[in-house]
């Protein structure tokens, strides 16, 4: 791939992409395989998007966020599903970014159209049944709307 530099522009058709997405979401990949060893990506999400709390089980799957405009909301959680910490990440505030170690449960939430870097290392795998929270809905599944909804609420004041 060519030099590409991240500017507004990028960010703008990403999330226009996201938007005309049906999952309301979209990445552009800077790696140019699924098996090159180290992964960098942005991610576009808007509002409506619903992230299944995860987490990624191998010992080399840790992943660093970035936000690079709007904000958004991380949860992290305990096995059982308990909030054991939250914060408002968002481009030009307090808190710019996240590095989440392997096997913590985290979810995102687009609290306004949103796009953030992404590096983690390669391959591609995708998250396994067994790294799926077992306790929130599945994308798609009845309840993910409410789950969304209540995800979103622990970042309204």
């Amino acid at each position: 791939m060519p030099t590409r530099f991240i500017d507004q522009s990028l960010l703008s058709e990403l999330l226009c992409a996201a938007e005309q997405s049906p999952r309301q979401r979209k990445n552009f990949n800077f790696h140019t395989t699924d098996d090159a060893s180290c992964h960098r990506l942005l991610n576009a999400l808007q509002p409506n998007t619903y992230v299944q709390p995860h987490c990624h089980l191998s010992a080399d799957k840790a992943e660093t966020m970035v936000v690079l405009s709007g904000r958004m909301g991380v949860l992290i959680f305990n096995a059982e599903g308990g909030v054991i910490a939250q914060k408002v990440i968002a481009a030009g505030g307090d808190c710019l970014g996240i590095d989440i170690a392997p096997g913590v449960f985290h979810s995102l939430v687009a609290l306004a159209p949103t796009v953030f870097f992404e590096a983690k290392a390669g391959p591609y795998i995708p998250v396994a049944s067994h790294e799926r929270a077992p306790w929130a809905p599945a994308e798609g599944e009845a309840g993910a709307v409410e789950y969304l909804a209540w995800m979103r609420s622990r970042f309204e004041v």
